[in-house]
């Protein structure tokens, strides 16, 4: 009696690829149309920013408030600039899991950037040294983390920017002697953040889904808390209490 037999199917030689998190495309989720005013608020102020950090670094007193107003200037223009070109268009699978890592990540360079002024000019060089490593090694153990696991969940990841964001605390009142005028800039601007943060992470308020949702205001949020941190890193770079060199 004839028996058939089923094909085998071709097989590769070796192991498999192991799986690349950051180039791998993510699973494709259902499209939605986003706001009207989706990412239109960061690409507004992409220029502002650009513009604002000119003035911030040709004012700055001292090669060390020029060199760390620069090192702030970058940094919000990464974070604008990549906002509105990741959120103003529409991509597919693979180039938005990379813009949004990217995106993501621009907003723990953002928070190091911002301390950045403050650590080389309102701290004393030791203090500052400690605010900077802290800071900047956190953003980067973050970057990592959100590089690695984009589909962490969303009050884990604003967790983690929260704190962060609030690392000064424990300098405070160093600040305050520093300048009391960019420290309350500061907590102004933080608390911007931090409200715009939880808007994010609760997904609420949403007024309007088909033109000006929660992400909208959570954009709105970093645009007041960044124009509070600029005018704060102004008024140190104008006149700084310390210069650690960097």
């Amino acid at each position: 009696m004839a028996t058939h037999d089923k094909p085998v199917p071709p097989t590769t030689s070796g192991a498999p690829m192991p799986r690349l998190p950051f180039i791998e495309a993510d699973a494709p989720l259902p499209l939605e149309e986003p706001p009207s005013w989706r990412g239109w608020i960061h690409a507004g102020t992409a220029p502002v920013a650009l513009i604002a950090g000119i003035v911030l670094i040709t004012l700055a007193q001292g090669t060390p408030a020029k060199l760390a107003s620069t090192v702030f200037t970058v940094a919000s223009l990464l974070l604008f600039g990549t906002s509105a070109v990741y959120h103003r268009f529409r991509w597919g699978p693979r180039v938005k899991g990379v813009l949004k890592r990217i995106d993501h990540a621009n907003i723990l360079i953002l928070i190091a950037g911002t301390y950045t002024p403050i650590g080389v000019l309102a701290l004393p060089p030791e203090k500052g040294t400690i605010l900077l490593a802290a800071v900047w090694g956190g953003a980067l153990l973050g970057i990592l983390f959100r590089v690695l696991w984009i589909g962490a969940p969303r009050w884990l990841y604003v967790a983690i920017y929260l704190a962060l964001g609030w690392a000064a605390v424990m300098y405070m009142p160093d600040l305050f002697r520093a300048s009391v005028a960019m420290m309350i800039l500061v907590i102004v601007g933080g608390l911007l953040y931090s409200a715009g943060a939880v808007f994010y992470a609760l997904k609420r308020p949403n007024p309007s889904p088909r033109h000006f949702g929660f992400h909208e205001i959570f954009h709105v949020c970093t645009v007041l808390a960044f124009l509070c941190h600029w005018a704060a890193a102004l008024l140190i770079a104008l006149d700084p209490a310390f210069n650690l060199t960097l």
